[in-house]
């Protein structure tokens, strides 16, 4: 095994000798860099404490930095990772630190350079590079993708017929709420998620009967696409359970045929 496997196989978590303690190093960095960025928010913070946090803040970022850069340097096609979902996370995750020191050189005010700082939250999207319940989930996504798109599209005509019917019944009684139809789709879109804020409602009789009928069909595009979803996470899962009996079959019948 060459320096470029090893290295590799130590950042996904398969290397024979080092086994999961990469792995769960850098777990443990992605979790401490998330929580300091909220106890750095807390008042009175002491000078120690704010000292510690930007040094230790340096020293993560320094580790991810390598960490990045060992991905390139052992990547089979190291212009794939970089353009790949996780490979984008990556550089997000170190990039706001090297944008915060590009600011200081030119001299630009740092309050809108500190705004990139909230991108250190995406280093909390590199976990998912070690489960496989992130591959299940894009497999299913990829299963179900056309159909998903195609109720979609038709969730976005069902929103708009139904703030053009709705306006058509409450524009006259409340003016202020429904002005327009682009006025009416927001209670079209919060009507049809379920979700009810409340600071829109219909006032007249035939507009509360639409919207009880809306309410019915609301609960048709929530529940077709999470169900599609469902289906094809179930279908994934058992052919992985098919497989891997399959695979402990097969590891039993050279077993056996020693025996005999």
């Amino acid at each position: 095994m060459d320096w470029r496997k090893h290295v590799r196989t130590a950042l996904d978590g398969r290397h024979p000798g080092l086994g999961h303690r990469v792995e769960l190093g850098l777990h443990a960095l992605i979790l401490y860099s998330a929580l300091s960025m909220g106890v750095e928010t807390l008042p009175h913070l002491p000078g120690w404490a704010q000292t510690a946090l930007s040094v230790s803040e340096a020293a993560v970022v320094a580790v991810f930095t390598l960490e990045y850069l060992l991905r390139l340097a052992t990547a089979p096609a190291p212009g794939a990772y970089a353009r790949s979902f996780f490979g984008i996370v990556d550089l997000l995750a170190i990039a706001p630190f090297y944008l915060g020191l590009v600011f200081i050189g030119f001299g630009l005010d740092l309050r809108a350079g500190r705004a990139l700082r909230v991108l250190r939250l995406v280093r909390l999207l590199k976990l998912a590079r070690y489960t496989s319940a992130v591959d299940r989930l894009i497999a299913a996504w990829r299963a179900v993708k056309e159909e998903v798109v195609v109720f979609g599209m038709a969730a976005i005509i069902v929103l708009y017929v139904c703030a053009l019917v709705i306006w058509q019944f409450e524009h006259d009684a409340q003016p202020e709420a429904f002005g327009s139809v682009f006025d009416a789709m927001w209670w079209a879109a919060v009507t049809l998620t379920t979700v009810g804020y409340g600071d829109v409602t219909p006032v007249t009789a035939v507009g509360r009967i639409f919207t009880v009928l809306m309410l019915f069909v609301a609960l048709g595009i929530i529940a077709i696409p999470t169900g599609l979803v469902a289906s094809a996470l179930s279908a994934i899962r058992q052919k992985e359970a098919s497989a891997a009996a399959e695979d402990r079959e097969a590891g039993r019948r050279p077993a056996t045929a020693a025996r005999d």
